[in-house]
């Protein structure tokens, strides 16, 4: 008497679909350091919400290279760190294609691989003159962040694409591609096209690449910057109390969730998806 085999099926339902099981789902158990052995690269990661994005990755057992434009941020990053065989910082600028292609290879050279890329460098001020009075070059240069993204994605594509376990992108971007103050277009017009970059490029790489995007809110940078600017920020309870959360935000409120979204363990499930992260705000009814 011969076995009966079941065939196998192709529309990505396992065999016996909707049978009864005896076993129950195990207990899985959450990694401790959920980027350990994968390499991330942060741009504009010597300040910030990006320095902040490259120490949750360091504390999450990631090895991490930033690239940023101020040389005694980045430097300082490295000191303070004091992690050199996890940490890399080279001088970038995210709108010239030689020196991001020159970035990403040496990362490439450093460390041998890529697994994530965390597209935040930008112009942080958003406010410009009124749109009559704004020129082409000030138009293209507060698009920095959406040219940045482009090329730094377009390098690191290949190597993203070789990651065991898949790659991960994550473009920072802004709730002011939700909502706007006055002459502010520029600003709202890159953040925008990020949201919109990012769900378009998840559907060519996917599923080898993962791409998803976060938009913060107030986030309060000061003591995040090089050490000769470095401060604590001043901030007034009414700042605190716009938000539901009780709080303006700090870098770390960015970071874990960049830590969570670039961690194939935590998050393989989730692309194409704009995360907004403003302690509540830009759901509060605003009446003057």
């Amino acid at each position: 008497m011969h076995a009966r085999c079941t065939p196998a099926r192709d529309d990505g339902v396992p065999p016996h679909a909707g049978t009864a099981l005896t076993l129950a789902p195990p207990l899985t158990p959450w990694p401790e350091q959920p980027l350990a052995g994968r390499v991330i690269l942060v741009t504009g990661g010597a300040q910030g919400i990006g320095r902040g994005i490259a120490q949750a990755v360091l504390g999450a057992g990631g090895t991490v290279a930033i690239g940023d434009l101020d040389i005694e941020a980045g430097r300082a990053c490295l000191a303070e760190w004091a992690l050199p065989a996890r940490s890399l910082f080279k001088r970038l600028d995210v709108a010239n294609e030689r020196s991001v292609a020159a970035f990403v290879a040496a990362a490439l050279k450093r460390f041998g691989r890529i697994d994530g890329l965390v597209n935040n460098a930008g112009i942080a001020d958003p406010h410009v003159a009124p749109l009559p009075a704004l020129d082409w070059a000030q138009w293209q240069r507060r698009l920095s962040s959406l040219h940045g993204a482009f090329l730094c994605s377009k390098h690191a594509l290949p190597d993203l694409a070789q990651s065991e376990g898949g790659g991960a992108i994550v473009n920072i971007a802004s709730t002011r591609a939700w909502q706007s103050e006055p002459h502010s277009e520029a600003y709202a017009a890159a953040k925008g096209g990020l949201v919109a970059f990012t769900h378009a490029l998840a559907m060519s790489e996917g599923p080898r690449i993962r791409v998803n995007s976060i938009s913060p809110g107030w986030i309060a940078t000061d003591a995040w910057r090089a050490p000769s600017r470095r401060r604590q920020p001043k901030l007034s309870r009414q700042d605190h109390a716009q938000h539901p959360a009780g709080r303006v935000g700090v870098p770390g409120d960015i970071a874990q969730l960049a830590v969570y979204l670039l961690a194939p363990a935590l998050s393989g499930f989730i692309t194409a998806q704009d995360f907004i992260v403003d302690g509540g705000m830009t759901r509060k009814m605003q009446y003057a």
